[in-house]
């Protein structure tokens, strides 16, 4: 379309004229890439299973249905085959020519680090840490993985994702980076999220600047403010403009 063709053009001419770019990504930056979201009509909430996703992924489930808690994981949380789309290639092409100075993500999928990012900011964990309870030993994703019911330490200890949980709180150091970032950011670029899950989303309302991008295929409600709205995947966009 002509608005279409019109508002990549401004957002390739924003980059351009950039030099402290922050992007802030949600799950939509990683269905591109065949991993499947919570809240599309074909996601997760919309899946039958004898629990919601979201009493599965809880901290208190995690500890009394531990092995319930895993079954759910391995079968629909890891990904490992995923491969990174042109949104995660582009952010990694923004930093390495020194424009973008972070990725907040609310993904645990590790898919902006392998597109070689090195500044990401995961607001939610990833599946690529796991830790003893017991001993605090470090696990990679592919213990839990090879592993069968619930995987265990060499101490005896249970195995935890070193992802956050419902009723955890997050990180409250990478949240003050974020923060930061956010706050100094000439532009910011919010993709593939719905920017409804909280306190995650309420990260935006930090960005000062006069150049808020919202790209996702769904309205949200910050739409009215953004500086640039494109109702299309992320990966689509940064491809033609990055």
């Amino acid at each position: 379309m002509e608005q279409s063709s019109e508002q990549l053009e401004t957002l390739r001419r924003w980059i351009a004229e950039s030099h402290r770019i922050v992007a802030f990504t949600g799950a939509g930056c990683s269905t591109e890439s065949g991993v499947p979201d919570f809240r599309s009509v074909d996601g997760l909430y919309h899946q039958k299973y004898p629990y919601p996703p979201e009493t599965i992924l809880s901290h208190s489930f995690f500890e009394h249905s531990t092995e319930e808690f895993y079954r759910f994981y391995r079968e629909k949380m890891l990904w490992p085959n995923a491969k990174p789309n042109a949104a995660h290639l582009a952010f990694a092409r923004l930093e390495a020519a020194g424009k973008l100075t972070a990725i907040v993500t609310q993904n645990i999928d590790s898919l902006h680090q392998a597109a070689g990012s090195k500044k990401v900011l995961e607001l939610h964990g990833s599946v690529d840490r796991n830790y003893c309870q017991k001993c605090g030993r470090f696990y990679p994703l592919s213990a839990v993985q090879q592993s069968e019911g619930v995987p265990e330490c060499s101490c005896g200890g249970i195995i935890k994702p070193g992802v956050v949980l419902y009723e955890e709180g997050l990180d409250q150091q990478v949240i003050n980076e974020a923060v930061r970032h956010i706050s100094k950011a000439d532009l910011l670029i919010v993709g593939g999220t719905s920017l409804a899950v909280y306190p995650a989303a309420g990260l935006v309302d930090f960005y000062r600047g006069h150049r808020l991008v919202l790209i996702n295929k769904s309205p949200t409600h910050l739409d009215e403010r953004a500086d640039l709205l494109l109702a299309a995947p992320i990966g689509a966009c940064m491809a033609e403009v990055y």
